[in-house]
């Protein structure tokens, strides 16, 4: 097999209008703050709240993945509520950090705050949110609908590893906020470090197109191809 890098790849991927559209949401940030004046606040704000609708069609596939067997039915009853609880736990501790990033963490109390008003905080922290929010929640839908249930793709999922998928995306925008932070800093322009970060997360999407590609031809892992639904 070629290596992933392959420009043929590449264009197999985007002979997909589904690889398009996931292109076109994640580049509707950009909109965001060319007219809407959005700073890096509300998009670090939108990329958590993103974390958020992928924890909950996570919580979907795996309990999709009892259609396979009884035996799946019985891990869903227990790892369902563990992933609930855990994931739930680990981005409202990814949020905390988001928001002291922020400096919106002002009478938050001394955890933060409750997760909701995390939430109502990330919902208001930009003109227009849930215009962006809803764009999310609807590709994702789409996704699950034509590669999950369509597709079939809960035949072959493994709901441990469903489970641990959407961890590395919270990793990967720690890494893009740091990133982007850092270019602002060095070159004293905090437009050009917002719109860095929207490219940074442009290039994770694309790349989780390719490993979506790959699934379908056959090819990848188990784990990757939960990473790329995930994303």
């Amino acid at each position: 097999m070629k290596s992933f890098f392959d420009p043929d790849l590449f264009a197999r991927t985007y002979r997909d209008p589904m690889a398009w559209l996931t292109l076109l949401v994640d580049l509707l940030p950009v909109i965001a703050v060319l007219f809407f004046g959005w700073s890096a606040v509300p998009l670090v704000a939108l990329y958590w709240l993103e974390n958020l609708i992928i924890g909950a069609f996570t919580i979907l596939r795996m309990l999709g993945t009892a259609a396979n067997n009884v035996l799946n039915l019985a891990g869903a009853a227990f790892m369902v509520p563990f992933f609930t609880v855990h994931y739930g736990m680990f981005c409202y501790g990814h949020g905390i950090f988001l928001r002291s990033f922020a400096g919106g963490g002002e009478g938050a109390g001394p955890f933060g705050g409750a997760p909701l008003s995390l939430i109502d905080w990330a919902l208001g922290s930009g003109p227009h949110m849930m215009w962006f929010v809803s764009a999310i929640i609807a590709v994702n839908a789409v996704f699950y609908l034509v590669d999950f249930i369509l597709r079939g793709g809960y035949r072959e999922a493994q709901i441990q590893t469903e489970m641990f998928a959407p961890y590395g995306r919270i990793v990967t925008l720690h890494v893009a906020i740091i990133l982007g932070a850092g270019l602002m800093m060095a070159f004293g322009q905090p437009l050009l470090g917002v719109l860095i970060l929207i490219m940074l997360r442009v290039a994770f999407g694309m790349i989780l197109n390719m490993l979506r590609q790959r699934r379908i031809e056959g090819g990848s892992n188990p784990v990757l191809n939960a990473v790329a639904e995930a994303g």
